[in-house]
């Protein structure tokens, strides 16, 4: 039997955006996250944003012409194409209510040991801020 390891995480996450200036803005204002590169990728711009945690894997805004925003259908309903982690759930909870984004209320799960919410960036695309006992604890890159 082979053990190679083939497959170590996931690399990168990818979001549509026709809009990269206000996207990149966007996520940086609202979610705190950090723009480390922009540049022109096959025809159309590229933006590489990090999140805080040091071996978090980086969200990258693809600019295109094709407004198509991102979200999965579960069983009739739309679903997150991607949950990102909230230490302080109440917190960017409140944060997103107070910048009029579109969310919904936050969900909790079990006796309390996960928590949720959805919510759509500038682009319609959805996505869950996420809480749980069981988040990986991870040190902050420097420069945040």
């Amino acid at each position: 039997m082979n053990n190679q390891i083939l497959v170590t995480r996931i690399g990168y996450s990818y979001l549509p955006t026709t809009k990269i200036d206000e996207s990149i803005n966007w996520y940086v204002n609202n979610l705190g996250l950090k723009l480390m590169n922009k540049f022109e990728d096959r025809g159309s711009l590229i933006a590489v944003l990090h999140y805080p945690h040091k071996n978090s894997i980086a969200l990258v805004l693809v600019d295109t012409k094709d407004y198509k925003p991102l979200e999965i259908m579960r069983n009739g309903s739309p679903f997150p194409l991607l949950a990102m982690n909230c230490p302080d759930i109440e917190n960017i909870h409140k944060r997103l209510k107070e910048n009029d984004i579109q969310i919904e209320d936050i969900s909790i799960l079990g006796n309390g040991e996960a928590k949720y919410f959805y919510f759509r960036d500038n682009e319609g695309n959805l996505l869950e801020a996420a809480w749980s006992k069981w988040d990986a604890e991870d040190d902050i890159k420097a420069g945040f």
